[in-house]
């Protein structure tokens, strides 16, 4: 996997991929269009976060690489990859109870908070890292 150079790119299986851990300097981009949404990213090594319409969608710090994410009303899955472990905060449906799996490893289950955050730690040992978190 690699960076994504052009900071936001939406990917032919309709996942989106953003991010970009290897930047000196914040960079952003806004008003990415992708099924109707309007996205906006900011990335670099110590931070990357992704909104849509505005509101809070994925947060990692420090910088991660997010490949193919896809969101539905019950679950989140992408793959994610850094330079060294990283604490991911995502938002979902508030006060909600989600099954979480990194690398097909069963993380648990974990209630999200009453704005709908939960947040995961991500160790790369290397390589990327599948993360799929669904609804109980």
């Amino acid at each position: 996997m690699a960076i994504i150079s052009e900071l936001i790119r939406s990917e032919s299986d309709g996942t989106l991929s953003f991010g970009d851990y290897t930047l000196a300097q914040k960079s952003k981009l806004s008003g990415f269009e992708f099924e109707g949404d309007s996205y906006k990213v900011k990335t670099f090594k110590e931070i990357t976060k992704l909104e849509k319409n505005e509101s809070f969608v994925y947060e990692s710090v420090p910088g991660t690489a997010v490949h193919h994410m896809k969101v539905t009303d019950t679950m989140m899955e992408f793959q994610v990859e850094g330079e060294e472990c990283a604490q991911i905060t995502v938002e979902l449906e508030a006060e909600t109870e989600y099954e979480v799996m990194i690398d097909d490893f069963h993380v648990g289950i974990m209630k999200t908070n009453l704005g709908g955050k939960l947040v995961i730690s991500v160790d790369f040992n290397g390589k990327p890292q599948s993360v799929l978190i669904k609804r109980v």
